[in-house]
């Protein structure tokens, strides 16, 4: 074996330290997690009869799940692309749970 292969780390997912793969399986099974149970919270969730109201409930639970979700990414993800589409994700999915939650109370 010459000195230049002893001395020139592997790379490749064989050299990945096995926190690191941990840690993005961790994100992506809980990611996965996130979406089960917010399709099973919008599946629960007893129709009003009134459309607009609906939308309103229904809208708000997606997009806490985009919420958890771009969250998880902040957490979990190596891409600073993926990194800075959740962090805008974050602010405009909190504005509009927000004229959710605004709609939803003069509802009442």
């Amino acid at each position: 074996m010459s000195a230049h292969a002893q001395s020139t780390p592997a790379t490749g997912p064989a050299t990945t330290p096995m926190s690191d793969m941990h840690k993005g399986a961790t994100g992506a099974h809980d990611m996965k997690g996130s979406m089960m149970m917010g399709m099973e919270e919008m599946q629960k969730m007893p129709m009003s009869g009134n459309t607009d109201k609906d939308f309103a409930m229904m809208m708000k639970i997606h997009h806490q799940q985009a919420l958890n979700m771009a969250e998880m990414q902040l957490k979990t993800g190596k891409s600073p692309e993926m990194k800075a589409m959740a962090k805008q994700i974050i602010v405009a999915q909190k504005k509009e749970i927000a004229q959710f939650d605004k709609w939803l109370a003069k509802q009442k």
